[in-house]
């Protein structure tokens, strides 16, 4: 008959320590002894007792808690550098977004700065053609229709004011170069008061519409600094 050793008394406080020694008490079946004293045996390596067979060919069957721990080690040591490797990716995915963004930025301020560079470019030319258009002369006629002096004032104002320029004289003289104000004197297309203003642009102003059209814009220019300043002012107060 096969004896068998139990084993009791083991507390497991972990999977990497055993923290109790239990107690072995041999019984042998048939024996003369009804007990035995109990023998102690302490697991000072950190390995598990199983149930142990007695019968000549005894085998220990043991699993080392230091290799438990050995992979459980190895695993959380996989974690932690995987979850690191995935932070370092997350972050490269940022700091390239980031880049991407500043590029996007700056390229978008050189454009606006290209634009409004180019806007001025050609604001200036724009200013530059209405100054000879202003400066240019044109010939003296015995009499001029309304769309002739209305080609003279697109030429000299430029395409950009005109619109204004054209409300405010529609309204002033509706394009007669010779109307008079009879109750204040005010005289040509845009009524200068006194018309003897318009002579400090040329001495033929009575006749010449081009005249009166570089002195009203001048004098559009100076006081609302546009005709389309003008223009605004003119609607709020009907004279300008």
């Amino acid at each position: 008959m096969t004896a068998r050793i139990s084993v009791r008394g083991f507390a497991v406080a972990s999977a990497t320590a055993v923290t109790t020694v239990g107690a072995v008490v041999g019984v042998a079946s048939g024996s003369q002894q009804d007990a035995a004293e109990p023998v102690e045996f302490v697991a000072s390596d950190a390995t598990l007792l199983a149930d142990i067979p007695v019968d000549g060919n005894t085998q220990v069957q043991t699993a080392s808690l230091t290799q438990q721990a050995d992979r459980q080690s190895d695993a959380a040591n996989d974690a932690v550098k995987k979850q690191a490797e995935e932070s370092a990716r997350k972050q490269a995915a940022k700091d390239a977004e980031a880049r991407k963004q500043a590029e996007e930025e700056r390229k978008r301020k050189e454009a606006e700065e290209a634009a409004k560079k180019r806007e001025e470019e050609r604001q200036a030319a724009a200013s530059r053609s209405a100054e000879r258009s202003a400066s240019a002369s044109f010939p003296q006629q015995s009499s001029y229709s309304v769309a002739e002096v209305q080609a003279m004032a697109q030429q000299i104002v430029g395409g950009g004011q005109y619109q204004c320029f054209s409300n405010i004289v529609e309204r002033e003289s509706t394009w007669n170069y010779q109307a008079t104000n009879p109750s204040s004197g005010a005289y040509g297309l845009v009524q200068a008061l006194p018309a003897s203003k318009m002579s400090s642009v040329g001495a033929d102003w009575r006749t010449n519409p081009a005249t009166q059209i570089k002195w009203g814009l001048k004098y559009m220019n100076e006081r609302y600094g546009s005709p389309c300043g003008a223009w605004e002012w003119w609607q709020v107060n009907h004279w300008y």
